[in-house]
């Protein structure tokens, strides 16, 4: 087996290298690398890792046909084609916890540093002045923060603003008003923020839907004299409108990190005096580069080796807490999947699942990309990421459903494909650990989908059984093991036989030639 090779493109820590060559991988260390350079180079490697430095656009995606995983060192994406990742099959993670206190801790000093005039102040003084009435200051105590994104940093946040006393709005679509009562934080709308805080500070992802998100409009109902604080990303509003918005006085000062291009090609915004700016500082502290270049390559060791997947953001996580859970019922799913694919001619116009039992109490994602990668994977290549593009692309509707109760069994995934007004579906469950088929077309069976399957169509009528046997005997093909399912006598049935090897046609139309024998069906799983 070939060694994984992983390039670390941006300067990577020594701990996380360290983890990446324990476990035994080939490790380049090449710093920045411009893109024209990455794309001579990238078809060599298993995985790539990068913080916000070198880009990883289609081009270089496309030409890595080794490639795996591309791992960002950090939260932030924009530096990744994540879209072209995830249409070739590649997982994109990121590392969002190492940095949390970091960018936290910098946006509360940002804010200290704004509402108490300290770099100004400390100018002043160096410069030989004092001026103590010129940075009269303002008491976070009793003021309103407002927080749009309440992830993790958010949180950190917000908790470090209630110990200052102040008041804690926010506003994020993706969390509960539940959740806002357990962290203690009044949860409004954008406009509710922009009209309510003294302070509004941004902890958000730039992608299309957050990208503008504070528009001219917004800044206009903004309270008069509202401070505003980025420690997230650039672009998540147009800095030419802050720009006027604090000429005109109603935005009383800025603290900005990050910028729409870095460095900011305009200086006008951070040359004005009630504005202090840092250099993307949020995630620069020696703890924080420890900790993300531990976490991405730990979660890369992992994906690689153990095939568990944590953070990763174009595909569900599959950690071992949920292989844990779900136990047989991933490769169950997968299974079902590729099973079914080789039932049918064809593609599908529709594919459907049920979830029944206690597995619809937990998040049936990691089911449903496992099952797609199986039944995708007769059609073509396949992976976890990109199977529910190609469904998509090959213009397969699907649907899932969850069921409460699995009748007989304490779990069952049942998938249906219609394909030619015709559906053909498959049930199974977990058994002692294995995976089990247990209707074929609501046919009763208890079949073991693994290795050669050879299923055959037929009446239930005496000889059928005997017949296969002879005829597999003949040909030195062993019998593993054998079920029939029927639902009334002497009606149509099914029987699903696990063969020790593969037969080819000529055996199949052989054993087909029997009167009472419909169809048979070579499955390979």
């Amino acid at each position: 087996m070939e060694q994984i090779r992983v390039l670390t493109a941006d300067d990577l820590e020594k701990e996380g290298i360290e983890i990446l060559k324990d476990a035994g991988f080939i490790v380049d260390e090449k710093g920045k690398i411009p893109v024209d350079d990455l794309l001579k180079i990238i078809d060599n490697y298993d995985a790539v890792i990068v913080r916000s430095a070198t880009k990883i656009p289609a081009p270089v995606i496309e030409k890595g046909k080794r490639l795996k995983i591309i791992g960002r060192a950090g939260v932030g994406l924009d530096n990744i084609d994540v879209q072209a990742a995830t249409s070739c099959g590649i997982v994109v993670m990121n590392a969002p916890e190492g940095n949390t206190l970091s960018a936290a801790e910098h946006t509360f000093a940002l804010i200290l540093s704004m509402v108490r005039h300290i770099p100004a102040a400390c100018s002043s003084l160096k410069a030989g002045k004092w001026d103590r009435k010129q940075f009269m200051g303002t008491e976070l105590f009793g003021k309103t923060l407002g927080i749009i994104g309440l992830g993790r940093i958010g949180r950190r946040v917000a908790g470090y603003a209630k110990a200052f006393g102040m008041n804690v709005l926010g506003y994020d679509p993706f969390v509960s008003e539940e959740e806002m009562q357990r962290i203690d934080v009044g949860l409004v709308t954008l406009e509710g923020i922009c009209k309510q805080a003294d302070i509004i500070t941004l902890h958000l992802p730039l992608n299309k839907d957050t990208e503008n998100i504070l528009k001219e409009q917004h800044f206009s109902m903004m309270k008069d004299g509202v401070m505003i604080v980025n420690v997230a990303r650039g672009g998540l509003f147009d800095e030419a409108v802050l720009e006027k918005f604090i000429r005109n006085k109603k935005v009383k000062a800025a603290a900005l990190d990050v910028f729409c291009s870095e460095p900011p090609g305009c200086r006008a915004l951070i040359e004005l005096d009630n504005v202090i700016a840092t250099p993307h500082l949020g995630a620069s502290t020696k703890e924080a580069q420890i900790n993300v270049a531990r976490d991405i390559c730990k979660q890369i060791v992992d994906a690689l080796i153990h095939k568990t997947i944590k953070n990763a953001v174009n595909v569900p996580s599959i950690d071992k807490e949920v292989i844990s859970r779900f136990k047989g019922y991933l490769d169950l799913a997968e299974k079902l999947g590729l099973f079914l694919a080789q039932m049918i001619d064809g593609i599908p116009e529709e594919l459907s699942v049920e979830y029944a039992g206690e597995i619809t109490n937990y998040d049936i994602a990691p089911l449903r990309v496992y099952l797609l990668k199986g039944f995708c994977e007769r059609f073509q290549p396949a992976t976890y990421v990109n199977a529910p593009l190609i469904l998509k692309e090959k213009g397969v509707g699907f649907t899932e459903k969850r069921k409460i109760s699995a009748e007989q069994f304490s779990n069952l995934i049942t998938v249906e494909a219609l394909i030619d007004g015709k559906t053909y579906s498959l049930a199974g469950t977990v058994v002692a650990s294995e995976p089990r088929v247990v209707r074929i077309d609501g046919y009763p069976v208890e079949a073991t989908p693994e290795g050669a399957l050879l299923v055959c169509r037929n009446d239930d009528v005496p000889g059928i059984v005997g017949h296969i046997g002879t005829i597999l005997g003949r040909k030195n093909v062993n019998i593993a093991s054998m079920t029939m399912g029927r639902k009334i006598k002497g009606g149509p049935a099914i029987t699903v036989l696990n063969l020790d090897q593969e037969i080819d046609n000529i055996t199949i139309n052989e054993i087909g030639k029997f009167p009472g024998i419909r169809s048979m069906r070579m499955v390979k799983i």
